[in-house]
């Protein structure tokens, strides 16, 4: 079975084929962060769904060149830079660092590419200055140049590719900004912002003037600039369809630097909205959650990561706090497994070349169906179960247990949740195993029956076994 994910360009489920068969590798771009504040986990539903992407496309033989872009200037950034006082530099540079370390903590492997807005400045200009030569882009007389998108239109290009428009409607209901009054059409959109009194020190040299790029243009220019003018697979949340991708889309081919025939992009992947508590995030509603948020109230990152690819990436998803205490027992199930099976394998090294077992192979089945990670975890969950069954009747030799888990970290290779990590056992904790064992030696049993209780008290039972004792948390 092929590889299937659902093109939001052409609204169905389609096999996925590399644009350029004969590449290197596939050219994978992500709408990263924009960095004015920390990520809070809606943003981050969409990246470890672009994680766990890439991983499967490793998984199933693919290389994958992968890009998220890093906006560092945009209207919130430069109002921010002026309540601040910091450079422009300054203030992104803190956050950009905080969101590459919640990609971290959320065991998310680091993109090849991380361009920022700002290093692409050159790029941005030229294809603006493209879009001019071609009469597509024009200078308004507030200093600012447009996408003029009846010019796009009636170069025989359809916008409206992504979403279905109507064009009157959209005249409408457009909102207008304080810069809009001079274009041609409210439907418009900036490419380049000229210069204002509130822009303080963010602005650059163009041939329009002082000014700054728009959202939308950025994105095409480090798109194109790193993986080409025509490239595989585009992702990004479902929020950022319109404007934003259409807008992508009518710039960068408006640019006519696309092969005939050739897309901006051939296949559009979008993730659905994440809820919390059944509601819209909201900093008012005091359901609004960043990362970190998450482990100062003493979850781990792997816990929220397994909570947010639980559920289908095209399905809106409900984020609880009850749902993040039942991956922390999911995860115990496995990580108990994993550890059974780790021990009864020892030293042996599993055969190397060996076909797909039967969980790799289910798991191939429900993941090549448009990412069915229910599914996915349903198949782990029975492979969880049939390990348990045969480590419990002793049919599985060190061999066998060997094999079983070295295709549990070929799975997990794509769902990226790792070991289970060490936890620090308190001084005190320790001092009552050694007290605990010292009685046993002395065949003092009361005693020994009375320092585990003590331990349970503290959140720790005791696991013996024939090579000693063991803590672990309740």
């Amino acid at each position: 079975m092929a590889l299937c994910l659902f093109n939001s360009l052409h609204r169905r489920v389609e096999a996925f084929t590399p644009l350029f068969p004969d590449a290197e590798s596939i050219g994978f771009y992500c709408c990263g962060p924009t960095v004015y504040d920390f990520g809070h986990i809606g943003n981050f539903r969409t990246f470890v769904f672009a994680d766990l992407l890439r991983r499967y496309f490793e998984f199933r033989g693919f290389r994958v060149n992968h890009v998220m872009n890093i906006t560092d200037v945009e209207d919130k950034i430069i109002r921010q830079v002026a309540a601040t006082g910091l450079s422009l530099a300054e203030f992104t540079g803190q956050y950009t660092e905080a969101f590459l370390a919640d990609l971290t903590t959320l065991s998310c492997l680091r993109p090849h590419h991380l361009p920022k807005a700002t290093d692409y400045i050159p790029q941005i200009i030229d294809l603006i200055q493209r879009l001019e030569k071609r009469g597509i882009a024009y200078r308004a007389g507030d200093g600012s140049v447009y996408f003029s998108i009846n010019k796009y239109r009636a170069c025989g290009c359809r916008y409206g590719q992504l979403v279905t428009l109507d064009p009157e409607a959209q005249r409408r209901t457009e909102r207008v900004s304080g810069d809009s009054y001079d274009k041609d059409d409210l439907a418009d959109f900036a490419l380049w912002k000229a210069r204002v009194s509130g822009d303080g020190a963010v602005f650059w040299d163009s041939p329009w003037g002082e000014g700054r790029p728009g959202w939308h243009i950025e994105c095409s220019a480090m798109s194109m600039a790193i993986l080409g003018p025509s490239f595989d697979i585009h992702l990004g949340g479902e929020d950022l369809a319109f404007p934003h991708h259409e807008d992508e889309i009518a710039q960068s081919e408006g640019t006519g630097l696309q092969q005939p025939g050739r897309p901006f992009v051939k296949h559009w992947v979008h993730a659905a909205h994440l809820l919390v508590d059944g509601k819209k995030m909201s900093k008012s509603l005091g359901n609004f959650f960043t990362v970190r948020d998450l482990l100062g109230q003493g979850f781990q990152g792997r816990e929220i990561r397994f909570l947010l690819i639980s559920a289908h990436y095209r399905e809106t998803f409900n984020f609880t706090r009850e749902g993040l205490e039942a991956t922390r027992s999911a995860l115990a199930r496995l990580d108990a497994t994993v550890a059974q099976l780790t021990e009864r394998a020892g030293s042996v090294v599993p055969e190397t070349g060996t076909p797909p077992s039967d969980l790799e192979l289910s798991f191939t089945e429900a993941l090549d169906d448009d990412l069915n990670v229910s599914k996915a975890w349903a198949v782990i969950f029975d492979w969880v179960r049939e390990t348990n069954a045969a480590l419990a009747i002793g049919s599985l030799s060190p061999s066998a247990a060997a094999a079983r888990l070295q295709s549990w970290l070929r799975v997990d290779g794509v769902m990226g949740l790792g070991d289970r990590p060490a936890e620090k056992i308190p001084a005190a904790a320790m001092a009552l195993l050694d007290k605990r064992n010292a009685a046993k030696g002395a065949r003092d049993f009361a005693l020994a029956d009375t320092v585990r209780n003590e331990l349970k008290a503290l959140g720790w039972t005791v696991e013996d076994s024939k090579t000693g004792s063991k803590l672990k948390r309740l």
